[in-house]
Order: structure tokens, then sequence, then C-alpha cells
């Protein structure tokens, strides 16, 4: 499956470098902004201490880690909402992601430009999500204004998408973000469909950059979400910031292992076995028999599959067994 997690925040913070230390790929990251006018996609291979030793089990030849794509979004400004900086085009960007990883700049340095002239990591926060709040307000409002023919018609799937999108104005209208507001299953095709930036999920990413002096404060006690602390010049925290955004994108890892090859399969989180077979092929959803299924360190403690069998770990799960992280799994078709 192809999820990934946009790289956003103001001019100058260090996505672009955040960036090259993901990917290693190179894509300018010089001090100025409006610096990556296109985005750069990257995919990254999830650190997993437990692919490697299930490699080392099996012997294997290959061993396939599982990834997640990260994708380079220009600098966002004050008022991109309305057009200013690269405006629409930003925009229109991080819709396309299924995450958002806000990079937040909380180290000071003379030789390096801040848009705003100083550094207050808060305020950055405040400003990237109001213009992703007032994006989303217009989006709703504009659709509202769409649905009011078929509305007085009393048509029925109308008024449940303006029942939804009313709540969720009201939300935009007071400056808060819509992810945490609860929808039907009835609403909710018609609230996916807008694919409102401020339902994503986001991960908020403090550059500390160790080679300058970092800004004081109680900051990090105030940041409205999960976070992580990263240094891309040294790359210290990059690791945590894979597994963290792997983990906002709601993925979890299952794994074969062979002499041919281990690999880590990438599926959301509550995907039943036949959906999970899919990460491998399309066809393992529709032929589907059954699972033979094991904990990676159960097998591991097994010492051989032959007697995880004879002790009964090596469980036999149908078309309704929902896929746990870490399983090791053989699929019947």
């Amino acid at each position: 499956m192809s999820l990934s997690i946009g790289i956003v925040g103001l001019p100058n913070v260090g996505k672009s470098t955040l960036f090259n230390a993901l990917t290693r790929q190179s894509v300018p990251a010089e001090n100025y902004p409006f610096c990556t006018i296109d985005p750069s996609v990257g995919v990254v291979a999830v650190p997993d201490q437990r692919l490697e030793r299930l490699s080392a089990f099996s012997k294997s030849k290959k061993t396939i880690p599982a990834a997640v794509e990260f994708v380079d979004i220009a600098g966002l400004v004050k008022g991109a909402a309305e057009g200013q900086g690269l405006g629409n085009k930003f925009l229109s960007h991080i819709r396309e992601v299924d995450a958002i990883a806000e990079v937040v700049r909380v180290f000071e340095d003379k030789d390096i430009i801040h848009v705003a002239g100083k550094v207050e990591p808060l305020s950055d926060i405040e400003v990237i999500n109001l213009e992703l709040v007032l994006a989303d307000l217009e989006t709703v409002s504009k659709r509202l204004t769409s649905l009011g023919k078929d509305v007085k018609a009393g048509k029925k799937e109308a008024l449940i998408e303006k029942g939804a999108l009313e709540r969720l104005r009201k939300i935009l209208e007071a400056g808060r973000l819509t992810r945490g507001e609860p929808v039907s299953e009835a609403e909710e095709p018609f609230v996916r469909q807008l694919q409102l930036l401020t339902r994503k999920p986001i991960l908020y990413v403090l550059n500390t950059s160790e080679a300058s002096q970092t800004a004081t404060g109680d900051y990090k006690a105030r940041v409205p979400g999960t976070f992580v602390e990263i240094d891309p010049i040294f790359g210290v925290g990059i690791d945590s910031f894979i597994v963290k955004s792997y983990e906002v994108l709601g993925l979890i890892t299952y794994f074969t292992t062979g002499e041919d090859e281990t690999r880590g399969w990438v599926i959301q989180k509550g995907w039943t076995a036949p959906l999970a077979g899919t990460a491998i092929h399309t066809d393992f959803k529709d032929k589907f028999v059954r699972a033979e299924v094991i904990p990676w360190d159960t097998l591991l403690e097994a010492g051989s599959y032959a007697v995880a069998r004879e002790k009964g770990w090596l469980r036999t799960e149908g078309k309704e067994y929902v896929v746990k992280d870490g399983d090791v799994i053989e699929f019947k078709i």
C-alpha cells in the first residue's frame, strides 16, 4: 500500500535538510524561501530490529524492510490560504498526502533567516495550523453553498452531508482543527471526499539543530499533539521520526520469512488476514483460504517452524482474523 506523510513548515526551518537526511536524495536545501517548488518524494525504510532477527533466523538471501513515503513540500507563509507565497500550490500538495509532519524550528542562528524575523516555535505552529483551518473553512463553506438546492429539495444524502459540514464549520470558525470531531458512518463518505487538511494526522517535528543555540522556554509542554525532536544535520532522532511517522499513518508491519527472503509488509492497523494478503498480491483477498500465524518473537523462541508446530504455537487463522503488528504469516490460497 502507498501512504505518504508530507513534510511541511515555514521557509528555512530545515524541511529539505530533514528530507535529505531521510532519503539521501539530493534535493535543494539552500538558505532562502521557496527553494523547494515542486514536491520531492522519497521512500524510506522503517527501522525494525525484528526484521533483521527474522532474517538471521531464516538465513535469508534477501532482507526487504517495510517502507514509508515522505513528500518534501514547499514552505508555507502566513496568508497561504489567500494565495500568499506559493499559496494554493502548497495547500494542494498537502491535500494529496495522508498525514502531515510539521517541522518547527526551535534553534537560534543569526546566519539562517527566519521568515518572521524571530524564532517562536508555538507561534510557527499556530501560523501553519491557522492556514490549514482557513483553507478548510473555504472548502466547507463552498460545499455547503453548492448543497443548497438539494437540501431545499429534501434529499436525504444532502441533509446528512449538511449536518456534518455545519458541525465542522463551527469548529473551523473557532480556529480549531477538525481531526477530533467524530462523524457518523453515514457522514464519513461525504467528509472524506473533501480531503480536509485539518482532519489529517499531524506529527510535530522540533528541529533542535545541535550545531546552534536552542531556543529556551516551556514550548514542548504546549505542543498541541505528538512530537519528536530531531537534528537533521547530525542525524539525531531520524529513526524515531520515521517510526513515529509510520505510527501516525496508522500503519503496522507483518512479516514473511524464509531462506529466499525475509520481508516486512505494510498494512493498515485493523486489517483482516485477506486484506493483509493484498500487500503481497491483490489475488490473495479473493483466493484466501487460511493463514498460518505466529508472533515473530514466539517463532524465534521456538527456534524452528517444526518446534512451533509441535508446541501448538503456530496458529491457523481464517478470514475474520485481524492481523497484529509483528505477526509472521504464511498465506494459504
